[in-house]
């Protein structure tokens, strides 16, 4: 069992790097070989430092992290996330991802939104031990799909005026999964906090399996000597009724949300990746740049790790 805490995505996923290659011990599911820590307790004290950057050895896609938590917010299973990470394709039964959160956090059974469940459930009752939601599936996960979700589910605990956030993971890819996961899971707690009109408090994500594969392992080593960014995105908001109007419109690329907001940053994040996947590359570079958020430093630092810049006078 690990226990780590820090203050910002980069420095707790270093840590727990760190200590999954010193304590872990082998274990192949699938015949795939993992060090692996059986227990692990993450504490994140501030979850608007939710953005993993360890540079050179760590550089996610920051328009991927984006896409992925608007995707489950706004309980959507569509295709159109493999726009943004077409490898996803691999764990779909008929081009579907059968594990996919959104329509089990929204729709879970065809019809109880949970994320609203939870939020009423704080409002009526500010101490209550009830805000659970609930992702594994029983009925669905035992049945053979290539997506199974990694995630059991969120709990959520109003005390002292702080929305405290648990996550629990049956497993997680440290390597892979974790700089991802943990973007979605604090923007739905941040976003929690603000419905419930209480501060945001501590994240905690609980892994059952955390590992690293052994293809990544040697990354994760030269992780321990990056530059651990500790960029804090701007606080994010939005009033429960216009939640899903206002996912609808930065999918779509409205173009009026230029309000220098953390939801205008989102939709120049997504539309500047869409652009560097159409082949405009320095309108890519331009729409990333402009974005008046660390996501949009984080997205050149994308686009040099996939395409570095050539030096000043080389052709």
């Amino acid at each position: 069992m690990i226990v780590l805490t820090a203050d910002s995505a980069s420095a707790l996923f270093t840590a727990a790097c760190q200590a999954v290659l010193l304590n872990g011990r082998v274990a192949c599911p699938r015949d795939l070989t993992t060090t692996e820590v059986v227990g692990a307790h993450l504490r994140l004290t501030n979850p608007r430092r939710r953005l993993v950057a360890v540079p050179p050895a760590r550089v996610i896609n920051p328009a991927f992290a984006v896409a992925e938590a608007l995707w489950i917010l706004s309980g959507s299973d569509s295709p159109w996330i493999y726009d943004y990470n077409d490898k996803l394709r691999v764990y779909a039964d008929d081009g579907v991802l059968c594990g996919a959160y959104g329509p089990r956090l929204r729709r879970w059974d065809g019809h109880v939104d949970q994320l609203d469940a939870v939020r009423r459930q704080l409002l009526n009752d500010r101490e209550s031990r009830r805000g659970v939601i609930q992702l594994f599936d029983p009925s669905r996960d035992h049945r053979g799909y290539r997506d199974v979700p990694c995630t059991l589910g969120y709990r959520f605990f109003v005390r002292d005026g702080r929305l405290i956030m648990h996550t629990s993971m049956r497993s997680q890819d440290l390597w892979l999964g974790f700089p991802y996961d943990i973007f979605t899971t604090t923007l739905i707690h941040e976003l929690m906090a603000g419905w419930l009109d209480v501060e945001l408090g501590e994240y905690h994500h609980h892994v059952d399996s955390l590992h690293l594969y052994a293809h990544n392992a040697e990354a994760a080593a030269a992780s321990l000597h990056g530059a651990e960014g500790n960029a804090e995105l701007a606080p994010v908001d939005a009033p429960w009724p216009d939640l899903d109007h206002l996912l609808q419109r930065v999918l779509d690329g409205d173009t009026s949300l230029a309000d220098g907001s953390t939801w205008d940053a989102f939709g120049r994040s997504l539309a500047s990746y869409r652009a560097w996947k159409a082949g405009e590359r320095d309108h890519a570079r331009k729409l990333a740049t402009d974005t008046p958020d660390p996501l949009g430093a984080a997205l050149v630092s994308w686009y040099d790790h996939l395409a570095p810049a050539k030096p000043a006078g080389q052709r």
